[in-house]
């Protein structure tokens, strides 16, 4: 990657190009083609963003993008492929555990318990109210004096 940043680096300051005015002309912010000519693609979250930077900055400088975009992919290839096999099961084997973890039955203590949207509890508010006020309906119609049922109580004659 340092050495595509320092072929854009040096095409920019031979063709008498500033740093600001090719961030005005390509509209990429001047830190992006600093990191870019830099060779910092940590910088960058985005792996296809930065090849559509370098793809751009190269084709405004007048050099051969695809080349440039070759060479970066090889160097992404060799950078990726370094990655140690041991540390790639071991991160796949993390990843299991996991997903063996969230599936996993466990006390209410240790798991955080699900939260419920706040229209469950409104329905079963409103069906517990509805409950109450028929029991209620229902109990006083059935409280009967001389063997009739009334909706009123009265205190004995």
């Amino acid at each position: 990657m340092n050495n595509i940043g320092e072929t854009l680096k040096l095409t920019r300051e031979s063709s008498g190009v500033s740093l600001n005015e090719a961030s005005k002309d390509l509209d990429i912010k001047v830190e992006i083609l600093q990191n870019i000519e830099e060779g910092k693609t940590g910088a960058f979250k985005d792996i296809f963003e930065l090849k559509e930077y370098i793809a751009n900055y190269a084709k405004y400088l007048g050099l051969n993008s695809d080349e440039l975009i070759d060479e970066f992919n090889e160097y992404m290839f060799e950078y990726t492929s370094k990655i140690p096999i041991k540390e790639i099961e071991k991160t796949i084997e993390l990843k299991i555990k996991e997903e063996k973890k969230d599936n996993e039955i466990a006390s209410p203590y240790t798991k955080e318990s699900k939260k419920y949207n706040s229209w469950v509890y409104i329905v079963i508010y409103i069906v517990i109210f509805m409950m109450i006020i028929a029991a209620i309906f229902w109990s006083v119609k059935q409280v009967t004096i001389n063997k009739n049922v009334t909706d009123i109580i009265s205190y004995g004659r």
